[in-house]
């Protein structure tokens, strides 16, 4: 018995010195950690005090302190508050830098999967982070799970492209999935993940759907779930899917009041639908929410999501005829110089909202002026948002005859397109090419070859059709299928111009030159009941004070056809 209670405690002894040496081994150090160089500092509150960010439940092993934190950190994340996210994340390290989903939470917000792929910095940041969390290794089995599933997504990632460690993720993730089938945050990840890996030419929607389903199996027990409410408005945000959206965009603000991204993410269901007083609405709070974080955050320049709703506002303007407030909010962004952190939302913005004005209201000759601002912007980081400017430009030069100054700036989408190419970033080259095969059939247009222009024209416009919009923008800054309209239309095809325009409105409901078009297509291939129609919907669209010409032109024929 003695010998046997010996050989127990030896046992014991040898469990213990094994534990002992493992965490040794596993402590992480202080440079360790500073090298991730993490954001820090408290984090900046722009709502009501006693309902901020939703509520989530995400169980860890970590203290209970830091449980605490977690969950207002995965809320901040589930809303895309990364920097606010990281910071929280940061808190935790401090509080307790053995915390390995700490670090996860790190990987998580350098991720950001519905945004666009990872900078330099943010890969470096995000791969240092998760490589701890590994060697920590989780607090549990799931924890484990979580950290390795991200872990994928950074590995080789100088090597491997984003879409295909997208996939990685999300099959990582639907193994979580089975393999918890209780949890929900595990069920909402993997159907964030499915958003992030889905294809933007599959037409058949499959993940989204999946996706749909999942959130929407949880969602009556979760309303007040950040996550659930935010990835159900990405996962319907499509032509023929958006109405599946709208409830839980008329929720999602009410959520989380404190975030500016949650604030506006519901525009991009009304934008799909064409609820452009509803988008309007929810950017004005979004922007307001927006300017209060800016100006009470230390960081210099953090104007990103005040511009992006102001994209999207100018978009609902052009779109009810608000020309003044929309170019009020073009005269605002010259004012801006400090936005500097050189972000792909900022720079979008900073190209679309003077280009959707200029060539929604057909200011040809504005639009071939257009500038590059700010010029101290690092625009050779953003190849595809300086493209819209030079796209603007071509337009607005092929339309007041200048040919020789759009063949230039052809030049430089096409150098645009090679860069884009170059960094292995397939889809945004794709959106530069349809634009640079619609500049091409405009200028063949011009020469007065009509037959291949409009073919050229075609081209462009099912090549948009089969890809899907940006997750970031409200819509092309002019639809492809509404420029094969005009061309139509200019060419004196009216019928066709009709069809054309019918098919497009179909995919930009209650666009303004959608409605127009069709309208004076019908008029001119004499359908008054069509023109009639569409001008009515486009006067009802409008204030009655609205002084654009071709709403005066459709209020002038409404009224002579009850004559």
């Amino acid at each position: 018995m003695r010998k046997l209670s010996k050989n127990i405690y030896v046992s014991l002894c040898y469990l213990l010195l094994t534990v002992a040496c493992k965490f040794r081994n596993n402590q992480i150090s202080r440079e360790e950690i500073s090298a991730i160089q993490l954001k820090q500092g408290e984090i900046v509150l722009c709502g009501p005090a006693d309902k901020q960010f939703g509520s989530v439940s995400f169980d860890i092993s970590c203290a209970k302190k830091g449980k605490e934190n977690f969950n207002l950190a995965v809320a901040l994340l589930h809303s895309f508050e990364y920097d606010e996210a990281e910071k929280v994340f940061a808190k935790i390290i401090a509080s307790d830098p053995d915390c390995p989903m700490a670090y996860w939470g790190v990987a998580m917000c350098n991720f950001h999967p519905l945004w666009t792929p990872p900078s330099g910095a943010e890969m470096e940041k995000g791969t240092k982070a998760i490589q701890i969390a590994r060697k920590l290794g989780g607090g549990s089995d799931k924890e484990s799970d979580f950290i390795d599933a991200v872990a994928l997504f950074y590995q080789d990632g100088n090597i491997v492209d984003h879409h295909t460690r997208c996939v990685r993720y999300e099959k990582a993730m639907e193994k979580i999935f089975q393999k918890y089938p209780n949890d929900r945050e595990a069920a909402i990840f993997y159907a964030l993940s499915l958003d992030a890996s889905a294809s933007p030419t599959d037409k058949t929607f499959a993940n989204q759907i999946r996706a749909g389903e999942i959130l929407n199996k949880i969602y009556p027990e979760e309303p007040n779930h950040p996550g659930i409410v935010h990835y159900i408005i990405h996962t319907y945000d499509y032509p023929g899917l958006a109405e599946k959206g709208l409830h839980a965009a008329r929720q999602y603000a009410s959520v989380a009041p404190a975030s500016a991204h949650a604030l506006h993410m519901p525009s991009h269901i009304f934008t799909r639908l064409g609820l452009w007083d509803e988008s309007i609405g929810s950017n004005l709070n979004s922007v307001s929410a927006a300017m209060c974080y800016a100006e009470n955050n230390p960081v210099k320049g953090s104007r990103e999501e005040e511009l992006h709703g102001r994209d999207y506002l100018v978009y609902a303007y052009l779109q009810k005829a608000e020309d003044s407030l929309a170019k009020a909010q073009w005269n605002y962004l010259n004012t801006i110089t400090d936005a500097t952190r050189p972000d792909f939302k900022v720079a979008y913005a900073y190209a679309a909202i003077p280009a959707r004005y200029v060539l929604e209201k057909r200011l040809w000759k504005d639009a071939a002026h257009l500038a590059v601002f700010p010029a101290s912007y690092p625009w050779e980081k953003f190849p595809w948002e300086k493209a819209i400017i030079y796209f603007a430009r071509i337009m607005g030069n092929i339309q007041i005859g200048n040919l020789d100054s759009a063949t230039t700036d052809l030049e430089n989408l096409k150098k645009l397109r090679e860069t884009l190419l170059n960094e292995k970033d397939n889809y945004k080259a794709n959106q530069v090419n349809i634009q640079i095969i619609a500049a091409r059939s405009w200028m063949l247009f011009k020469k007065k070859e009509t037959v291949q222009a409009l073919e050229q024209m075609t081209i462009a416009a099912d090549m948009e059709d089969a890809t899907e919009k940006h997750p970031v923008t409200p819509g092309e800054v002019v639809p492809a299928r509404e420029l094969l309209g005009d061309m139509f239309l200019e060419a004196g095809h009216y019928r066709e111009a009709l069809t054309v325009y019918e098919d497009d409105l179909k995919r930009h409901p209650n666009r303004f030159n959608g409605l127009y078009g069709a309208g004076y297509a019908a008029e001119k291939s004499g359908d008054p009941v069509k023109a009639k129609s569409y001008y009515q919907q486009l006067s009802d669209l409008c204030m009655p004070g609205a002084t654009r010409p071709e709403l005066i032109a459709a209020r002038n024929y409404l009224i002579k056809s009850k004559t």
